[in-house]
Formats: structure tokens, sequence, C-alpha cells
């Protein structure tokens, strides 16, 4: 495997953590792009087609209370791979399922550990940035939409050479284990030198705020979320509501609002997903220069005033540039939320995973439910204030360097918080 002659401990363990990113976005979107084969191969209504796909959330959802108890007891590494591995299982057994019930409790399984993956990940992740004193989450994320898109062109190939939907998920299964095993090698072993941090930034913020530190605070087991913490949640909610529900309406608009084309509609996802990919190509570099505070302020202040931009001005191209700013400017808030959350620990890296799940669940619905009762433009109005709620909750986080060292920029931002 190439992973054996990276020689340099950063790029080594970067390239496995990158694996389990890629891998969980290409799981996920490979299950996606055969949902209409599953649909006809179940014999389901669209309305069971919702409930199954609302059954990878809450499986995700319910993951939240078992994630830090599998962290502390297996570490990191061990949980992220055992559940790459129990995703590719149930990739095939997917594709198995005999009837519906049967797919329902594999979805719910499969939120589940996609659940569990992405708190793992996460910590790797954050670790990472401790460890080495280097900025990397956001091109981590960026492997994310790399296995989505390798996905998307597995499951066009697959589709043009067999209708099978067990020989396109077994094919999958396979490039799925061979990723988790370039990731196996480079993993971090344990995340003593992050949690460390975590408690140090825990407590330094913990006094500034005139609270008690997190370890004076827990009591067993669990401890109520932070005030910080709770901000956090607040952050990525939005955050996710903002990113979501632009794959989700981008195109409606386009077609029915802004009089597109049926051809050209489908660029707006293209425009949001493409400069959002560039975008965390480069968004480590910027969150070196100047901070992660001011990079998710800025950024969803962009994201903001260009949806409202496109929306205040109507047509075609101002509806493309407020789109691209949506993509530029929300592409780093999830990885620099992530990497403030697992700063403070296991369990609240798990509450701000699940609180983001919950934004991309209740995002979509409740957009549709305020474009029924008005117009789509008003729908799309709640993803420009999302964005705002974002810029806002941000000015109340007290961000960290890589190094879990206060950041000098991020401290002048939220002076006085």
């Amino acid at each position: 495997m190439c992973v054996f002659r990276v020689h340099d401990p950063f790029h080594r363990a970067q390239l496995a953590i990158a694996a389990l990113f890629c891998s969980l976005g290409f799981q996920y979107a490979t299950w996606a792009s055969r949902i209409p084969a599953l649909k006809a191969d179940l014999g389901l209504t669209a309305a069971e087609v919702g409930v199954l796909l609302m059954a990878a959330g809450i499986g995700a959802v319910a993951s939240f209370p078992l994630v830090p108890v599998l962290t502390r007891r297996l570490g990191s590494a061990r949980l992220a791979l055992l559940s790459a591995l129990c995703l590719t299982v149930l990739l095939v057994a997917l594709a198995a399922a005999p009837d519906y019930p049967v797919a329902l409790l594999v979805m719910v399984a499969d939120g589940v550990f996609v659940g569990c993956l992405n708190v793992a990940m996460n910590a790797q992740g954050a670790a990472l940035e401790t460890r080495y004193e280097r900025n990397a989450m956001a091109r981590l994320h960026a492997t994310f939409s790399a296995g989505s898109l390798l996905a998307a062109l597995l499951a066009s190939g697959m589709n043009a050479a067999t209708s099978s939907v067990a020989v396109h998920f077994g094919v999958a299964a396979v490039l799925l284990v061979l990723l988790a095993a370039v990731a196996r090698p480079g993993l971090l072993d344990e995340d003593a030198s992050a949690a460390s941090a975590s408690a140090d930034s825990d407590s330094d913020a913990s006094a500034s705020a005139g609270e008690k530190p997190a370890k004076e605070r827990k009591s067993g087991g669990w401890s109520l979320p932070s005030r910080m913490t709770l901000w956090m949640c607040c952050a990525m909610a939005f955050g996710t509501v903002t990113e979501g529900a632009m794959n989700d309406w981008s195109a409606l608009y386009l077609r029915e609002v802004a009089n597109a084309s049926a051809e050209l509609a489908p660029a707006g996802i293209a425009v949001v997903s493409g400069m959002m990919v560039v975008a965390r190509l480069f968004a480590d570099g910027w969150r070196t220069r100047w901070g992660d505070g001011r990079v998710v302020l800025s950024g969803s202040a962009l994201a903001a005033a260009g949806l409202a931009f496109a929306l205040v001005s109507g047509g075609v191209t101002a509806a493309l540039i407020g789109f691209a700013c949506v993509g530029l400017g929300c592409a780093a808030v999830t990885p620099c939320v992530y990497v403030a959350a697992a700063k403070q620990g296991s369990e609240a890296l798990a509450l701000v995973a699940a609180t983001g799940t919950t934004g991309l669940l209740a995002g979509p619905p409740l957009i549709g439910f305020v474009a029924n009762s008005s117009s789509l433009v008003w729908g799309l109005a709640v993803v420009a204030a999302a964005a705002l709620v974002v810029t806002l909750a941000s000015t109340q986080i007290r961000w960290t360097s890589a190094a879990g060292l206060p950041a000098a920029a991020d401290q002048r931002l939220t002076s006085g918080s």
C-alpha cells in the first residue's frame, strides 16, 4: 500500500485519516445513488423511500450516547476502523435486503455506524492537528466530498454495465475494504495529546466564562454540556442547514424562480459543491493565517450576504453568484467547529456531530414548509438567516489554534464574550 511508502509521520497519518473521510463519503453516496433501483426492487412508494432515508438519520442521532463510551473503550482509531468495516458489511446487506422492514433495520444500523465513524475520524483529525501543530481538517473534509464524487462516477459506470445493485455494492465493498487497509497503518494510536489540549483549553475557557473546569463539572460518566459546547452545537446545526439546503433546493430555485433552463438547473448544485471542494483545499492555509474564528465568521457572513444578494437581485447570474458565495463561505465552518468540539472532549464532539445530523434532517423540511406557505424565495431566506446565526454563534466560541493554544486573532474576536 502507498501508505507504507510515506515516510513523513504527519503525511502518513494525514493520508490514513483522509482514507476514512473518503470512505464515509463513498459509502453514503454509493447507496444514495441507487435509491431509484432500491425503490423498484423493494416495491416502495415515495413515502416509504422518505422513511428509509429518515431511518439513517435516526440511527445517526441515536448513536450520540454510544459514541463517547466506545471512544473511551476502543480509542478513536479502532472505533473508526470498526465502523468503516461495519458500514461495508451493511452496504452489502442493503443490496441483499429481502423486504422493506429488513431494509429499514439496515439503514438504522447504517446511521449508527455513520455517527460512530463521523466522530472517530474527526477526533483523529483533531488529534493530528494537535500532535503536529499543523492545520489539516479542511483538506480532510475535502476528501469526504472526493469520496462522494468517486461513488457517483462508479455508480454511473456500473449503471451502464449492469442493473444489479448487488454487483454494484459488491464492487463498492471491495473498494471500501481497500480504503480501510490504507487507513489502518497510519492512524494515531491514541488521542492523549488532543485530550490534554482539550482539558487545558476547556479549563481556560471555563475560567474566562466564570465556570468550573470540565474536570470539576464531571461526576461519573456524563456531564451537562458547557455553554461553549452549546454555542458549537448552534453553529454546527445552522451551518449544516445552510450547507445541506443548497443541495436540496438550489436546482428548484433556478428552475422555478430564476427561470433557468432544465439543462442549467443542476448547475446550482455543481457550483455550491465545486466551490466547497476547492475552498476546503485552501481553507487550512486560511486557518493558519487568520485563525479559525475569523474564517468561520467571515465565511458564514459571506454565505448570508451572497445568498441575500441572489434573492433580492433575482435572475440566473445572481443566483449562481450567491450559491458560489454559500459554497465558499460554508466550506470551513464544519471542519473548524469539529476541531473546536474535539478539543472539548468526546462527549462534546458526539453532541456536536449529532446536532449537525439534526440540522441536515430538519433543514430541508423546514425550508419546504416555509416555501409552501409563502414562496421558495422566503424558504431560501431562512437559509441566509441560518448562515447569519452561524456568524453570531462564532463570536461566542473561544476558538483555538491547531496546537491547542488560543489563537491571538481569535482571542481578539471573542474578547468581551
